[in-house]
């Protein structure tokens, strides 16, 4: 699936328009319920879920996507390095319990917050 124009339609924000782009938020609680959502009907049906798009190679949601029960992760070529590591680094039962913290929280900036503290105890020299 692709989170780019998932989150654009999901929250109406376009996202190269300078006047709302800040309104763009991958971690919006919105986003994340649908993300699971997702997911979750795929599995049932045992398919798996792939994410592509910009959350996809961005360091600090990998664990916030693993959690989700994404399967698998597309990103560009020169990112693919920095993400695999960062999945080594992770235990799925540490990435599911962030996202069930991450539902209790209200903003998507408290969202991302979380995120980076897990990915600075697991991966931090990846973040900088």
């Amino acid at each position: 699936m692709g989170t780019n124009d998932l989150i654009q339609y999901a929250l109406a924000v376009d996202r190269v328009n300078e006047k709302i782009a800040h309104l763009y938020q991958p971690t919006h609680p919105a986003v994340l319920r649908l993300l699971k959502m997702i997911a979750d009907g795929a599995h049932d049906h045992n398919l798996w879920v792939g994410v592509c798009g910009e959350m996809a190679g961005d360091i600090a949601l990998i664990p916030l996507l693993l959690g989700l029960g994404m399967d698998e992760l597309s990103t560009a070529a020169i990112l693919v390095p920095r993400v695999k590591r960062a999945v080594q680094s992770l235990a799925i039962p540490e990435c599911r319990e962030l996202v069930e913290e991450t539902f209790k929280l209200d903003t998507a900036s408290e969202i991302l917050a979380r995120c980076l503290e897990l990915a600075d105890k697991r991966y931090g020299d990846l973040l900088g």
